[in-house]
């Protein structure tokens, strides 16, 4: 199983096996990884599970589509690598992807 890497705002890891197939989204609020809210359940309408995905990922994750680019549009404090996780699909090649967790989102 692929493991994902949640990095918390104040730097507390949490490590979670994932299962190919779902979201980071579901990942993490399956196993209460603090910080990832997820409302909407996954559709991408209301930015609860804003992440940072580490750079050295950014390549090996999908591009971010343009309904979330809108939902990213109206989230405080976005990066580069700003992502909703309920729009990342988890699969063996993110065999150890890092995601850090926003603090406004605690």
């Amino acid at each position: 199983m692929p493991k994902i890497h949640f990095i918390e705002h104040n730097g507390k890891e949490h490590v979670i096996d994932a299962e190919p197939g779902k979201s980071v989204m579901q990942t993490a609020t399956e196993n209460l990884v603090p910080g990832i809210i997820g409302d909407c359940g996954g559709a991408c309408s209301c930015a609860t599970c804003h992440c940072y995905v580490d750079p050295a990922w950014a390549d090996k994750v999908d591009a971010r589509n343009e309904t979330e680019e809108i939902m990213l549009d109206g989230v405080m404090n976005t990066e580069t690598n700003s992502r909703l996780s309920c729009q990342i699909t988890v699969s063996q090649e993110l065999d150890g992807l890092v995601v850090r967790l926003p603090a406004s989102q605690f």
